[in-house]
């Protein structure tokens, strides 16, 4: 679990294709602190677990499932990618619950400044529309946010200056693509609602 509350951008180092999934390797400061082999940590929003550390660079094994439903295909040598470690039920909890497990993948359509504010449209797939609700929450590439409006299939978000200056959606251009998980809640109240009317 995680709570969409990044701790710092991580810079690829290498990600290349082995014999049996993808082999992702990303320096960090702060996630390297206290990990160990097969801790989960949320790169863009996708959980994956860490098969090697060694010094400031961590590495994770990234199967093709997880590269063709998130933007994690796009990573390149230098590419910057939003880190999390996992939570611990020993603090407080800020953000939301997240999983780590990406439902699609949406389209920046604006990133653009209103005054000091930063305003970011997204569009979503069709198919998960029913989750943007206002007010509601919202993981973009791992961060956790609050939809400002809903028009159509593409929600509209406020930046704070922290947000911008600590993850990678102040690097983001129109036409990029970023991770999605939609609230959990939601997806299991429609299950449950959907099941009662059988």
């Amino acid at each position: 679990m995680f709570t969409g509350l990044v701790e710092e951008k991580g810079e690829v180092l290498s990600f290349r294709e082995q014999s049996e999934a993808w082999r992702l390797k990303v320096r960090a400061s702060k996630v390297v602190k206290g990990i160990k082999e097969g801790d989960s940590i949320a790169v863009n929003g996708c959980c994956l677990s860490a098969v090697e550390i060694a010094g400031r660079s961590v590495e994770f094994d990234v199967l093709e499932e997880t590269r063709k439903v998130t933007n994690l295909k796009d990573l390149d040598m230098g590419s910057s990618v939003n880190l999390e470690r996992s939570l611990q039920f020993d603090g407080r909890v800020g953000g939301h619950f997240l999983t780590g497990h990406i439902d699609g993948e949406g389209k920046v359509v604006e990133l653009s400044h209103k005054g000091n504010d930063v305003l970011l449209r997204i569009k979503a797939p069709a198919k998960f529309a029913k989750y943007l609700v206002y007010k509601g929450c919202i993981a973009i590439d791992g961060i956790s946010l609050t939809v400002a409006a809903v028009r159509g299939g593409v929600m509209s978000i406020w930046l704070i200056p922290h947000t911008l200056k600590v993850t990678t959606l102040g690097d983001r251009r129109k036409g990029d693509s970023v991770n999605l998980e939609f609230d959990l809640l939601a997806k299991y109240t429609e299950k449950i609602l959907a099941s009662q009317k059988r």
